[in-house]
């Protein structure tokens, strides 16, 4: 490394966020930008540590221990500190297609399993990557690079978030004729609709699907395959098809008085909120309401920070796992995902706005209350403690005399996804597994129907953008070399 001693004599700095009162009045991304001479000593701080686990990838007890794209982290550190932005972008760019997205949104594993994270704050791998890539669009460094030549090979990609998209972009670099399908009005996926405009600004996603289009890719919205145009025509028409449609069932929650109005899925909230704020019209179905948001995930959060910018009157975000730690449990070691407590952007607006974080932990609800007119009222809660039953297994169970009533005039689902639909697969007589995903082996997505692939979400299940970004990278290299016999896609 270009400074061996950095991490010793510079501390890690984060550029402020945007302070919550004041981003909560717009929609404009909260994070703000550190100047370049900072992000320079940000990356001295990455040490000659060996073995980089940071871009390692592995599934270490069911969560990711570094990059699952393999970044080439410790050189595009090492290239910033010495002031090498075009060769640092140039790095980044050969494992990822698309690292505006992941320099937003993406949990960073990475710095969970940084050598330096071990007894300090790790690198800020993360802010790093998403100021390369942003520097290189300003400097006007990313640029359309069609394919030379052509394969005269056809594939079809179905669903436009980060698998397809990334899927696309590498078979296109092959040369082949590349079409998108997107049932949406607008291409991204849920990198469109399902993320809100202040954790990814549209315009950023836009910005690369105009480049993907000068590069060839063709993009088919408001184009559900199964419904608008038959599963079986595109077999017909293409010479592969690749299958990138995620995980897009909701888990419900069927318990007394769901049948009441104001009880939402979360995606349907988060996506009719920021087709309104593109559309320049207005969604604010939270506003002057006591919202109560089931779940304690990333899509909880963004329903808390989406909610409080329509005008809530209350919060309450329930979870039905302990808090988790301060500090790395005995059970949880690096590089391990550190399982700690952190309160994301929604929690700390919360906080903002009513004084605490609106997490209510080892709760879970019992049934909705309604009113006269058939709309939900309220939510009866009871506390649970997690127990072993009579065969080993940790389950929640009620404490007694805990129940209580939260007043709801909005509730919002965001339990996670069971998998995908079922609308395309069952024409294509797709084979899926135990968990309803798409039936293919990881490294060769190939599923039971020749020339059928499968990526992302649909395959592995609810997971990370990042993760979607390498399964798309992977089904397409597999793609390639089923179309002519062999692959240069890494």
């Amino acid at each position: 490394m270009g400074k061996p001693t950095g991490f010793l004599e510079i501390q890690r700095e984060l550029p402020a966020d945007r302070s919550p009162k004041a981003r909560l009045k717009d929609w404009q991304e909260f994070h703000e930008h550190l100047p370049e001479e900072k992000l320079r000593a940000q990356g001295a701080r990455c040490m000659d540590c060996g073995i980089p686990f940071c871009h390692n990838g592995a599934l270490l007890a069911g969560m990711a221990s570094g990059c699952p794209i393999h970044n080439l982290i410790p050189e595009w550190n090492d290239l910033i500190y010495r002031g090498l932005w075009q060769e640092a972008l140039e790095r980044l760019h050969k494992t990822n297609n698309f690292p505006e997205f992941t320099g937003r949104v993406c949990p960073a594993p990475c710095e969970g399993s940084c050598v330096l994270g071990m007894n300090n704050p790790p690198v800020t791998i993360k802010n790093i990557e998403c100021s390369i890539i942003e520097k290189g669009f300003a400097e006007g460094w990313v640029t359309a690079t069609p394919p030379a030549k052509r394969t005269g090979k056809k594939v079809a990609v179905v669903g436009s978030g980060p698998a397809g998209l990334s899927c696309a972009a590498q078979l296109n670099r092959a040369g082949h004729a590349v079409t998108v399908y997107e049932r949406a009005d607008r291409v991204g996926g849920l990198l469109m609709y399902g993320i809100p405009n202040m954790k990814l600004d549209k315009t950023v996603v836009q910005r690369r699907v105009d480049l993907l289009a000068k590069e060839g890719v063709k993009f088919v919205t408001g184009c559900e395959v199964g419904k608008d145009l038959p599963a079986e025509k595109l077999r017909k028409d293409f010479d592969a098809v690749v299958l990138c449609g995620g995980a897009t069932r909701p888990r419900d929650l069927m318990i007394e008085g769901r049948q009441f109005g104001g009880i939402h899925f979360a995606m349907e909230f988060l996506t009719g909120n920021t087709k309104a704020v593109l559309d320049g019209q207005e969604f604010s179905l939270a506003k002057g309401k006591d919202v109560v948001v089931i779940g304690g995930g990333d899509t909880g959060t963004d329903c808390c920070g989406t909610s409080l910018r329509q005008g809530c009157q209350s919060l309450v975000q329930l979870e039905i796992m302990p808090q988790p730690p301060a500090q790395r449990a005995a059970d949880n070691p690096w590089p391990q995902w550190p399982k700690v407590y952190k309160m994301d952007y929604g929690q700390e607006e919360a906080a903002a706005v009513f004084g605490a974080d609106p997490r209510k932990y080892l709760v879970t609800a019992k049934r909705f209350i309604g009113d006269a007119t058939g709309k939900v009222s309220g939510v009866e809660i009871v506390s649970v403690e997690w127990a072993k039953d009579d065969k080993g297994r940790f389950v929640p169970k009620e404490v007694a005399g805990s129940m209580k009533v939260l007043p709801a005039q909005l509730v919002l689902l965001a339990m996670g996804f069971l998998g995908p639909e079922e609308t395309l697969l069952k024409p294509l007589g797709i084979v899926c597994d135990e968990r309803t995903n798409v039936k293919a082996e990881h490294g060769k997505f190939a599923t039971n129907v020749e020339g059928v692939f499968a990526a992302g979400d649909m395959r592995r299940g609810q997971s990370l953008v990042v993760w979607a970004i390498n399964e798309g990278r992977a089904a397409a290299r597999e793609c390639d070399r089923f179309l002519i016999g062999q692959t240069e896609l890494p």
